[in-house]
């Protein structure tokens, strides 16, 4: 009898032992998407302010035009790329920013044909903004309307709507675009000076109003947010980071915005061709990979957002695995820092640097998809 009643109470504290593990594991994971909800929701928020100093920066500008309002302009709109370039690390699973009503396409879509939009080396006519006839209205309605209808080039919103209108065309080998800033001056250079000021007024707007719908999407209490931390299965969420994780390493950064622009040699192909910000870009969207997987946000007023990370569970989960991340996000960094900038020039001169990046950030995805698959993510 005693015997039998001191197997049961060992079996009743291995199973109690068991069940502790069990809720310490999945303490850790609502930790980790806890922490990375407050990460999306801070780049966001600091994606909106710095496109609400933009807009306040334009429409000075616009009131009053000038060679030195329209270099604040541009700054502000680098700026603007600081924060945002790193939310693309939280897309490819059909979240807020791109599911089927997601505003993705109307906030970063590219390459973009610029005469959709506005006048082009040898045709001083063409865009939207030179045909008050067929357009006679520039709402932000008109140009939701418009974007990607035509073809998937026919941007007429977003960041790079606004970077054409603030730099022109880039013609040059070795800068950016140089649209005077006559070009919004009455009887300036260029026709239908007053139309393009509107356009430019419209599209930043129009920025803000789908920035503003992410951001309030991710706020605690959000209706996302909400729905991400209690209803949606463990497994399944830290899937979708993985998810996040593997697309915008391989399938986008490595692909759509690095090799595809060597491979054509096309500056039209690289992601900001107008104010040859590429480069930044590129490293920006690697810093958005680097603070999903380890948990942390510095904020562009300097605060950090930090906490319970992916790269934690990993090493508690599997050393080898977790290791090998490590080296290819410590790899894939140092590769993207040898592209010299700017980038128009480094896919016809650099070619070699630009591959081995690529090569680079095809192995980080593998790598974080194995890290994925060990920790038990839903893909």
């Amino acid at each position: 009898m005693k015997k039998t009643f001191l197997i049961c109470l060992l079996l009743s504290m291995a199973a109690g032992a068991c069940k502790k593990e069990e809720e310490s594991l999945e303490s850790k994971q609502q930790a980790i998407l806890e922490n990375y909800a407050a990460i999306v929701y801070a780049a966001y928020e600091d994606s909106y302010t710095t496109a609400q100093k933009l807009k306040n920066d334009i429409d000075a500008f616009i009131t009053n035009p000038t060679a030195q309002g329209l270099e604040t302009c541009k700054q502000s709109w680098l700026a603007a790329r600081i924060p945002y370039g790193q939310t693309e690390a939280f897309r490819f699973y059909g979240g807020p920013i791109d599911d089927a009503d997601g505003p993705e396409g109307l906030i970063n879509a590219w390459p973009m044909d610029e005469n959709f939009i506005d006048y082009v080396q040898g045709n001083a006519s063409t865009g939207l903004i030179n045909n008050p006839g067929q357009y006679p209205d520039i709402t932000k309605e008109v140009l939701m309307d418009l974007n990607e209808s035509i073809s998937e080039e026919s941007i007429f919103t977003g960041y790079h709507a606004i970077e054409f209108l603030l730099w022109g065309q880039d013609l040059s080998t070795s800068g950016p675009g140089n649209r005077p800033y006559t070009d919004y001056l009455p009887g300036g250079t260029a026709a239908n000076q007053e139309r393009r000021g509107l356009y430019l007024k419209t599209v930043t707007e129009l920025l803000l109003d789908n920035l503003t719908s992410v951001r309030d999407q991710w706020k605690p209490g959000g209706a996302y947010r909400t729905q991400f931390l209690k209803n949606t299965p463990k497994a399944q969420a830290l899937g979708y980071l993985f998810i996040s994780l593997g697309e915008l390493s391989k399938g986008e950064l490595a692909g759509e915005r690095m090799f595809v622009a060597v491979d054509t040699q096309d500056q039209e192909n690289e992601h900001s061709c107008f104010s040859d910000n590429t480069i930044n870009d590129i490293i920006m969207n690697f810093k958005g990979l680097q603070n999903v997987y380890y948990g942390e946000y510095v904020r562009t007023d300097g605060t950090v957002v930090t906490g319970r990370s992916l790269a934690l569970l990993a090493a508690d989960t599997d050393q080898t695995k977790a290791a090998a991340v490590s080296t290819a996000f410590a790899t894939a960094q140092n590769s993207i820092t040898q592209i010299p900038a700017p980038f128009d020039q480094s896919i016809l001169n650099h070619r070699d640097k630009i591959l081995t990046a690529v090569e680079d950030l095809r192995n980080l995805s593998d790598r974080l998809t194995d890290m994925g698959f060990a920790l038990g993510a839903e893909f």
